[in-house]
């Protein structure tokens, strides 16, 4: 008579636990210590960009509008799981309910995804700048830079909502199952269902296509054009700091999307669960770390809004 929720399938169980990365009680609290250790690092480095460009008129910006958003991303995406991973290191497991699990999913999906759009905006924002410098200002308008964050924003929300919801219309038997993960990904959630597959598989490939494989020959396509632009540059201290510039971006690039490929488009029969998980903790930890580190201490903008507001700071206490 009623349709069933999407989200909430009641033939399956009532909740889902994490298996644990170790027994030894003595290794369970140095993990949590090194996990948390990265955590805190992740939130003061994005939260220091975040606050630069936007106390910072000199790095009011297309480039640095990019980097704020990116940095906010991270700092919700990490912070969707790393807080629950924690509080499962610490003392016994954690039961997390089905709608948790689904909305811990939608979520870490909807801003994994804004990420590597805003990934893909950048290499555009760094092609315009590099390839048509005396048209940067007239394309890379102040309303352009919001609708492009908003579309990416959008347009990942729209695929996890979707996925999302075609994933939990799945049977998972039994009261209580174990993900053999520290978050509810798709792949190991997928792992748990009783029933065919193969149409969900194939829809997380077409929807990791989209999220991963067509931003990221746009960005090679910007950089083929970046790098015969830069080639071009007749000063040898102008393509130091073209390449100094877009090489930050590319390691986050090759970092991101490489480890996100290796979960998302990599064959099911041929990926081992446990492999699957340490590609994650990838970028959960080192990318979210190496986006501040990067583009910090390889910038000097950055680098003199820091130090200059350090310095201020110091001063004003000093009197």
């Amino acid at each position: 008579m009623f349709a069933r929720s999407p989200v909430l399938n009641q033939s399956g169980p009532t909740e889902f636990v994490f298996r644990a990365f170790t027994t030894v009680p003595e290794l369970q609290a140095l993990l949590f210590l090194l996990f948390l250790l990265l955590y805190l690092m992740i939130l003061c480095g994005n939260a220091a960009i975040v606050w630069a460009v936007r106390t910072h008129s000199s790095l009011h910006t297309p480039m640095y509008f990019f980097l704020c958003n990116l940095s906010f991303v991270e700092i919700s995406y990490t912070t969707v799981v790393v807080p629950l991973m924690l509080a499962n290191l610490w003392g016994a497991r954690k039961p997390i309910p089905l709608a948790g699990c689904g909305a811990q999913m939608f979520f870490f999906l909807t801003l994994g995804g804004a990420d590597c759009f805003l990934l893909a905006i950048m290499a555009y924002d760094r092609y315009v700048a590099i390839c048509h410098p005396l048209l940067y200002t007239l394309i890379m308008t102040q309303k352009l830079c919001v609708r492009m964050v908003l579309c990416a924003l959008g347009l990942a929300l729209l695929l996890s909502l979707q996925l999302t919801c075609l994933i939990f219309t799945l049977p998972f038997c039994g009261h209580r199952r174990e993900i053999n993960h520290f978050l509810c990904d798709v792949p190991p959630v997928l792992r748990l269902a009783c029933a065919d597959i193969r149409v969900h598989q194939a829809v997380l490939y077409v929807v990791g296509i989209l999220v991963l494989t067509v931003p990221f020959l746009l960005i090679c396509v910007s950089y083929v054009f970046i790098a015969s632009a830069i080639l071009r540059i007749r000063s040898a201290k102008g393509r130091r700091r073209a390449f100094s510039t877009c090489s930050s971006h590319l390691t986050v690039v090759l970092l991101q999307y490489g480890f996100c490929a290796l979960v998302y488009l990599r064959p099911q029969s041929g990926s081992s669960v446990d492999e699957d998980r340490q590609f994650a903790l990838v970028y959960t930890f080192i990318t979210p770390l190496l986006n501040p580190l990067i583009y910090t201490l390889r910038n000097k903008d950055v680098k003199g809004a820091l130090k200059k507001a350090i310095s201020s700071k110091g001063t004003g206490e000093a009197l």
